[in-house]
């Protein structure tokens, strides 16, 4: 009795086993059939939505093909009229240039009128000299070159023969940077600005004139190539501008190798014309590294313009990068102050570099228009107290100057009027003019009196704090003053006190009335005499105090 029991437990475990085996695989079943139900939909989806992406590009296809035959038909049916307007403007044209062949230009011709009647003569050198002679009205120059190059019969032609004359002189090294300012004018004229880059449609050339642009591109970039080595040549950022936009207007940008114009651009990205013309390369996803690369050259200002231009300012926000370069800026600034100890010169090296940066950041706000962004208040008040401070300097150095001229004078004991007792540099008696010496002798003044006294002397502090005259070096922060005019022919280390009285003969020739020579002291130079080192005044320059 008991082993029945047994084995019928036995088989009712094995039949619930058995059953939780069954439902196992009627779960994973159920779970597949869901697996394979989702995906089998999902081809579906997608088939439907790739099906009707073909059908709507099938449809602006079809659009575009009708569009393209119905313009084609357009320009078939409009060549007889095109080529009748051609030839009368080209007859047009041709009597302008021979009307202008036989009348003489006169000076009293305005600028606009010289510009068309060079253009219509498709006379580039003549072009080129008129242009270098207008220089100072570059702003009327730039109006209206591109409506007189239009008057030209072939405006490309006339502009490429111009860019040879200045290839040719650029070889040859003479009127460089005269033809390359005038070149530069007429490729913005050919070309202007702005159209590459915003989507128009530019000029169509003829297949010759595209080939003569490209040997004449490979000309120039063979030049720059031996600038770049050493050649002598010298390739500025005006030029490297110039040669993207024939570039660019010529359709030659397959020619060089995308390398050549990052290297180029990264060269001559403080040019703002740069930052517009980079789109136009069509640098793509590497423009980000272009300005990643600015960014850490300390470049911010170039990176805003080209984030701009190249519309990436949500990758290269323009107000973090403004404020980082004047976090820089202000960092450069004292480190330059600090390594020169607060002396004036590098007061006002730290001073100018400040400046200079506030100045390019308040530009750069405002072109972008910022303001509400980035304040300007505190940049524009500590902008007015550099220069301020700038213009004090400048004074105090100016008034240390006449103080050093007046004790200049006294130091000779004479004056305008003074010419007995020894004589000073003014106009005297003629009654003590010497003899006339040898003529190969060694003319110079004779000195019969003392020496001036030594400058006195005052602490190391009040002794180095003198300002810097850079234009004319008539003040010198040194430890000595020594009087040239007086101590010719001695070592500069000598007091004057210490020399002892010296007698030279002097040539009748070159003697003024008072005894002296006409002429300044030393070979030519200024005579220096002591410094006044009591009136200069301290550096007034201080650090930056303005928020971050």
């Amino acid at each position: 009795m008991g082993t029945e029991l047994v084995v019928t437990t036995d088989r009712v475990q094995k039949f619930f086993d058995d059953l939780e085996a069954q439902k196992a695989i009627l779960s994973t079943s159920t779970k597949l059939f869901t697996t394979l139900s989702k995906h089998f939909n999902s081809l579906q989806d997608s088939l439907s939505q790739k099906s009707q992406s073909l059908e709507s590009k099938i449809q602006s296809l079809e659009s575009r093909s009708r569009e393209t035959l119905e313009s084609l038909d357009l320009r078939e049916t409009s060549i007889p009229e095109r080529e009748s307007a051609a030839a009368a403007r080209i007859e047009e044209q041709k009597a302008a240039a021979l009307a202008e062949f036989e009348k003489s230009i006169s000076g009293n011709l305005d600028l606009p009128e010289t510009l068309k009647s060079f253009s219509r003569k498709m006379d580039p050198q003549g072009l080129l000299k008129f242009i270098v002679s207008k220089r100072k009205e570059s702003i009327s120059l730039r109006t209206e070159l591109v409506q007189a190059i239009a008057e030209a019969v072939d405006p490309p032609k006339l502009v490429l023969d111009a860019l040879e004359g200045f290839l040719d002189s650029k070889a040859k090294k003479i009127g460089v940077t005269d033809k390359r300012w005038a070149c530069g004018l007429l490729v913005q004229a050919l070309f202007p600005e702005g159209r590459s880059n915003s989507g128009e449609k530019g000029p169509e050339f003829s297949r010759s004139m595209v080939e003569r642009a490209a040997r004449i591109a490979d000309t120039w970039k063979a030049q720059m190539v031996g600038d770049s080595n050493g050649g002598g040549g010298t390739l500025g950022a005006a030029e490297a501008v110039m040669f993207v936009q024939m570039v660019i207007g010529f359709g030659l940008k397959e020619k060089f190798s995308e390398e050549f114009f990052r290297k180029l651009v990264m060269e001559h990205a403080a040019r703002r014309d740069m930052a517009k013309l980079a789109g136009a390369l069509e640098f793509g996803e590497k423009m980000g590294d272009v300005i990643d690369e600015l960014v850490k050259n300390g470049k911010e200002i170039e990176a805003v313009y080209f984030a701009s231009e190249t519309g990436l300012t949500e990758r290269f926000p323009p107000v973090s990068l403004l404020k980082s370069y004047l976090r820089n800026s202000k960092k450069n600034a004292t480190t330059i102050l600090r390594n020169g100890n607060n002396s004036l010169a590098a007061t006002e090296e730290s001073s100018t570099l400040e400046l200079n940066s506030i100045k390019a950041i308040i530009k750069c706000v405002e072109d972008h228009k910022l303001e509400s962004e980035f304040s300007l208040d505190s940049l524009r008040k500590r902008a007015t107290h550099l220069e301020k401070a700038k213009t004090e300097r400048k004074k105090s150095s100016a008034a240390s100057s006449r103080s050093h001229n007046n004790n200049n004078k006294r130091a000779y004991g004479g004056g305008v009027g003074g010419g007995g007792g020894g004589g000073g540099r003014g106009v005297g008696s003629s009654s003590f003019r010497p003899a006339k010496a040898a003529k190969f002798s060694n003319a110079y003044p004779s000195f019969n009196r003392r020496n001036p006294n030594p400058p006195p002397q005052h602490s190391p502090a009040t002794r180095y704090s003198g300002p810097y005259n850079y234009p004319s070096q008539s003040v010198y922060d040194g430890p000595t003053a020594a009087s040239y005019g007086s101590t010719y022919g001695v070592p500069h280390a000598q007091s004057p006190a210490a020399l002892p009285p010296q007698h030279y003969s002097l040539s009748g020739d070159n003697m003024a009335a008072g005894g002296f020579r006409s002429s300044s002291a030393y070979g030519g130079q200024t005579s220096y005499g002591p410094y006044d080192y009591a009136n200069a005044a301290p550096p007034s320059y201080q650090p930056p105090s303005y928020p971050q």
